[in-house]
This record gives structure tokens, sequence and C-alpha cells, in this order.
């Protein structure tokens, strides 16, 4: 019977344990037809969304890798095989991680192992799947109505147009829906949260549907980084502002940094009739791309009292020296160059991408937030009183 006993609880321990550490994630890889060698490597998105940042890498033996990993919740990574053109997608999250590499098709290639990653395996082959019906059926109604389509185009019949255009519109439809049925379907899908978030780009959301399906998550969900930022758009959509918040009508917190000369300077001490907060970084490109604008507005009103006040989201001091010169940027600049995730400044003010500005009237209150181009600079010129 003692035997017995032992042999149940050794098959319990064998059974259970698994390559992944307690915080940890843990991918095991298979590679047929890859050469030894060959890298992987293991690449996640930095907060702007646009860079993409190399955690680690390694390299293919006997057609097989293995790569780990700290976690302390799911997070989207990647695994990039520079000699097969190909990334596979996966998430991060607390497990053993199988991954079966397709050489010929690297995107299509195999995940599983962990809940969301079987989640996530399934859903991309079911929007594979979607797609290619939608597809199917949009063909097929522009075949079928194309003589009705000519016709009421022809005789400029609105009446018909519209209906024909609303029953289209109804098939694309098809697509968003597929995305929402999922995410009202699996609250405990990781992928959920981000289904949630994109129905913020909609111009017509629903905040009440919105919220209903963020509510329906499981809480650890919510309290990811993705679901903090969902919680967060919520309540601005709803007018919600916790003390202390950064806002339109709020006066916009003062902070302080270093310039490249190694000078501290703050906000308040740079305050202006005007004043614009530039969050920007060498590396962003359309940071880059938008200077010379930032630049042509500076030149025109400064004068007329403009200021303008950089904070850059470099980590390197001769980086960030190199583009101020490159793009004649003549206003104060500051940084603590830190990394993204450790930088205070950027959290105070919830700036999750840049370039991102905040425009100031003479109290120092927040007046306007992310204005480009020819909106930015009628918003100064009203607020200078500038025709």
């Amino acid at each position: 019977m003692k035997k017995v006993a032992l042999f149940a609880s050794l098959s319990i321990l064998l059974f259970s344990c698994g390559k992944a550490k307690d915080g940890e994630f843990f991918v095991s890889g298979t590679a047929k037809g890859v050469e030894n060698g060959k890298l992987v490597i293991l690449q996640t998105i930095d907060e702007s969304g646009m860079n993409a940042i190399s955690l680690d890498t390694v390299k293919v033996q006997n057609e097989q890798f293995e790569i780990s990993g700290k976690i302390s919740e799911p997070t989207i990574y990647s695994l990039l095989l520079p000699s097969q053109n190909g990334a596979i997608p996966f998430i991060a999250e607390h497990g053993d991680i199988e991954v079966e590499v397709y050489k010929d098709s690297v995107q299509t290639s195999k995940v599983s192992g962990t809940y969301n990653n079987d989640e996530f395996y399934k859903f991309n082959n079911d929007i594979k799947k979607e797609q290619k019906s939608i597809q199917k059926e949009m063909q097929g109604f522009q075949t079928k109505n194309k003589a009705r389509i000519e016709a009421a185009q022809k005789s400029q019949d609105t009446v018909a147009l519209n209906k024909l255009t609303k029953e289209f519109t109804g098939i694309q439809k098809r697509y968003p829906d597929f995305f929402i049925n999922y995410a009202e379907k699996n609250p405990k899908s990781f992928i959920s949260v981000y289904i949630i978030d994109g129905m913020f780009r909609s111009p017509d959301v629903d905040v009440k549907k919105v919220e209903k399906m963020f509510n329906n998550l499981e809480d650890d969900l919510k309290k990811t980084k993705p679901g903090k930022k969902v919680k967060a758009k919520i309540d601005e959509l709803k007018g919600v502002k916790s003390p202390g918040e950064v806002a339109v009508g709020k006066k916009a917190p003062n902070f302080s940094a270093k310039t490249p000369e190694g000078k501290t300077i703050s906000l308040n001490e740079n305050l202006g009739k005007v004043t614009i907060i530039d969050f920007w970084a060498s590396w962003c490109k359309p940071c880059r791309a938008e200077n010379p604008n930032v630049v042509a507005l500076y030149n025109e009103l400064h004068a007329k009292g403009l200021n303008i006040v950089g904070f850059s989201l470099d980590e390197d001091l001769v980086e960030w020296k190199g583009a101020i010169a490159k793009d004649k940027i003549t206003w104060p600049q500051m940084s603590n160059l830190k990394k993204w995730e450790l930088e205070s400044v950027t959290k105070t003010y919830k700036v999750e991408t840049i370039p991102s500005t905040f425009i100031l009237d003479a109290s120092g209150t927040i007046v306007a937030k992310d204005l480009r181009g020819e909106e930015l600079k009628a918003k100064v010129k009203e607020l200078l009183g500038v025709k």
C-alpha cells in the first residue's frame, strides 16, 4: 500500500514539473529544416509602439532551441528568425510554451502549451477563415449587383445606391463583429483586452458597450498594463478625472531634468505667454518628421510670446545632441536619459506614444493636447492673439 502511495506521489511530481520557474516563461522550439547556428531573437515592442527591443538571442541546434525570461504579467513578444525572414508572435506568460516553426511560412508557425497561446493560435486561424468567407461574400455581392450598381450610378438613383451601400457595409461589418463577439465570449483571454482597446479607434465608439465588456473581463486582465490603459480611456471618455490627473483644464505639473549640457532646468522657469511641452526622442521617426513644422512655428512666433520645452525619451546623450543639431532645435531641451519604463515624467503626464504635445496658456493651464501642423499653429495664434 505504501509503495502504491509512493508511486502515485512520484507520478504527480514528475508530470507536474515544467521547465518554467516561478515568474518565468519557457519556450521550447522545434525548427525542422533550419540549419544549426541560425539565430532566434526574442523581441518586444517599446511603449511607444514603434520600436522593437531585442531581449535575448539563442541559436538553433539540431533543429531545436530554448529561450526563457522573467515575466510579471502576460505580454506580447515575438521570436524573430532573420534567416527565414519572419517573426512568430506569442504571449509570454508563466508556463511552458511550445513553438513549432514552419520554415516556409514562419508567420503561421504553431504556438501552444499555455491557455493564452492556445487561444491566440486558434484565434488567428479563425480570423483567416472569417476573412476568406467575408472576401468571398463581398466578391459575390459585387458580381451579383454589378448591373444594379452601374444603373443606379448612371441614373443617379441615390435611394438605390444607399440601399446597395448599406448591404455591402453589412458584409464588411462582419469583420469587426467577429472581434467583438470573441471578446464578449472569452473574458479570460488576454487577446480580449486588446480587442476592447481597439474599439476606441471607432469614431462612434459606444462607451457603455466598451465599459460593459471591460467589466466582464477577469480581474487579473484588468490589472495588466493594457487593461489599465483601457480603464483610463473609459474614464476619460466618461469625464472621470482622478485627483491630480493631467488633463485639459488643469495646471501642468512642474518637472525638472538636465539639459544636453548637464544643467538642471524646470518647466516652471520656462513658462511664457504660451508654452508647448514636446515629448519626443531622436529614435522616433514620426517625431523627427514633425520637428521641421515645430521649428518653423517656433521661429515665426517665439518673438511674439511662444515658448517650447522639449523633453526627450533618449538614453544616449550623443544621439540626442545630434538630433537637436540636425533638426535645428533651439528651444530648451531636457531629459533624464532613462528607459521609457523608468521615466517618471512620462508617467506623470500619462504619455503612451510620442510625439506627444501639451499646449499651456500663460497661467500654465493645459488648454489642448497632441495638436499637429496647421491645427497646432491655429491654436497657438489664438492663444497669443495673433492673426
